[in-house]
């Protein structure tokens, strides 16, 4: 009879020929197994003296309760002695030298377990990858700098949560007391648009009526303005010429301030309401009304903003395999 190769299973397994598995069917060979988030742990499985079986590390354990965790790990013979010995997977980054002794604050445990990957990490990345253990231990150690990642992103959000807790009640507690009033006052306003508008009509009939009356009083002013300048370059002496010269004068300096009462009188009068420190009146708000959509699109096309908020739907579009009028779907690999 032909003799039964035991390690059969596991020496396709190392080939990437992996199966059939079936639970409570161990194959024999050399595995690698692991806690979620924690390191590997080489495994031995063999069947001697009509039993099978197992070692997990340095532990005896159960073959048929151990073989689904690490059936679909095979690693060579090497590997599994290498692992053994404590001198790692080739593989996978050393575990950082922090020790046991961690601050007891959870923030400042993770500020000490960061700073020894990232002084690993920065040391391996000052080569280029040029081995497939290389490529996996820097997957592994992206791996663990991510976990480093969402443990500081939970811790955050427990620390933080109460005062979020907080302010939302503080917030709740005052919101209608401070947006309903708002929301009257504004009302009010609105309220009182027509007839301030009306006002400001009336106003601006007023203003045109008093500077017409303005420049009247002005022409009759400079009228008599001239005709004293012209009563007092004849010199007459007598009585009757002195009288008219001063009677000349008083009327061009009484039109003259006449005038300047109606120019003052023609200034603008803003329509309002109230009293002071609660007055209300027009004011003028300036905005765009769009007229022509597409010739404004390209008036503001260099601007920064625009060609984000259109980067942004291109790219949405692109990841939805739509290809719009000027853009290309393109794609690259990236390490992720």
């Amino acid at each position: 009879m032909a003799e039964v190769n035991a390690w059969l299973w596991w020496q396709n397994a190392l080939e990437g020929n992996i199966g059939p598995i079936h639970d409570g069917d161990p194959q024999q060979g050399y595995y690698r197994t692991r806690f979620k988030d924690k390191p590997w742990e080489p495994v031995a499985i063999w069947f001697e003296d009509g039993k099978w079986h197992a070692m997990r590390g340095d532990h005896q354990v159960d073959a048929s309760d151990i073989w689904t965790w690490c059936c679909r790990n095979p690693i060579t013979y090497e590997a599994y002695n290498k692992a053994i010995e404590g001198a790692g997977w080739d593989d996978e980054p050393e575990a950082p030298a922090i020790g046991h002794n961690l601050p007891t604050d959870p923030f400042e445990a993770l500020q000490v377990e960061f700073a020894a990957e990232r002084e690993q990490a920065e040391a391996f990345m000052k080569k280029p990858i040029t081995t497939q253990a290389e490529a996996d231990r820097a997957a592994i150690w992206s791996k663990r700098l991510s976990t480093i990642a969402k443990k500081a992103t939970d811790l955050h959000k427990v620390e933080k949560q109460p005062h979020l807790d907080a302010g939302r009640n503080v917030d709740n507690k005052w919101r209608d007391l401070k947006e309903e009033p708002d929301a009257l006052s504004k009302k009010l306003k609105r309220h009182m648009d027509a007839f301030l508008q009306e006002e400001a009509r009336k106003e601006r009939e007023r203003q045109a009526a008093a500077r017409a009356e303005a420049d009247r009083i002005q022409r009759e002013a400079d009228a008599a303005r001239v005709a004293a300048e012209k009563a007092a370059a004849k010199n007459d002496n007598d009585a009757a010429s002195i009288a008219a010269q001063n009677n000349a004068i008083a009327e061009a300096e009484r039109l003259a301030q006449q005038a300047a009462q109606a120019e003052r009188d023609a200034q603008a009068r803003n329509a309002s309401a109230g009293r002071t420190g609660a007055k209300v009146s027009l004011r003028t708000f300036v905005f765009a009304e769009i007229t022509d959509f597409d010739a404004l699109l390209l008036a503001l096309r260099d601007r920064v903003e625009i060609k984000e908020v259109v980067e942004t739907l291109a790219n949405r579009a692109a990841r939805s395999g739509v290809e719009l009028a000027g853009m290309a779907i393109r794609s690259e690999q990236r390490a992720a």
